[in-house]
């Protein structure tokens, strides 16, 4: 036999799993502070199973070894990445168009494999995948909603004086070209008005505001409304 199916100390085996769920527990506590449906425990409970069941494939089985008998260790620690999955995807949620959790549930497929190279004894590089996971989840959210912040959709409702503002006005007015407008539908009302929808993406907080601005002061536009 390897030296990889040499029994280790129970007490090697225990500080295992207590490093797993304290592993575990820093990524979990990020997720419960945002208050998140797998939260402290759960990311606990996942670190510390998947490493026991890493101690119980390279461990649990040495005493049927022989030399008639050889067991691939990686067999039943494999089935983690794929079984995890299912209990990450009852932390995704549909919520009107918008779908949450899967950060969450990244993070949940990422604890499993923190817990399985604690369960293999690698310390330094489990370890390092929990600072490493922290940093995104914490460091880089700040980068994550200044770019959202410059992503935003303007859709816009206007009322306007019959044939006053087509599209080629409210380029000119806007000094945009009308490859920006991801939507400009014109349609005529009964009290001689017209009624414009229009979009435009990928814009920040400050230019939807002067967008709308530019818009009330043309002579033409009768009215502005937010969808």
């Amino acid at each position: 036999m390897g030296q990889f199916y040499d029994m280790l100390p129970h007490v090697e085996l225990v500080l295992r799993l207590v490093i797993a769920a304290g592993l575990g527990s820093l990524i979990g506590f990020e997720r419960e502070r945002l208050q998140w449906a797998a939260g402290l425990r759960t990311h606990m409970l996942v670190c510390v199973g998947s490493c026991l069941i890493m101690i119980v494939s390279a461990y649990g089985f040495d005493t049927i070894l022989g030399p008639n008998v050889v067991l691939d260790p990686s067999r039943v620690a494999a089935q983690v990445v794929s079984g995890i999955g299912f209990l990450g995807a009852g932390s995704i949620l549909l919520r009107g168009e918008l779908i949450k959790g899967l950060t969450t549930a990244a993070s949940l497929w990422t604890v499993a494999g923190i817990g399985l190279a604690v369960g293999g004894g690698l310390y330094i590089e489990s370890t390092a995948a929990t600072v490493i996971v922290l940093t995104v989840l914490v460091g880089l959210k700040p980068l994550e909603r200044w770019y959202q912040r410059r992503q935003q959709t303007l859709n816009l409702r206007l009322t306007v004086a019959r044939g006053k503002l087509p599209l080629q006005a409210a380029c000119k007015a806007l000094g945009w070209q009308p490859s920006r407008f991801s939507r400009f539908i014109v349609s005529s009302t009964t009290n001689g008005t017209d009624q414009i929808e229009l979009s435009i993406k990928k814009l920040s907080m400050d230019e939807m505001e002067a967008i709308i601005r530019k818009l009330q002061k043309l002579p033409s536009v009768r009215r502005t409304q937010r969808m």
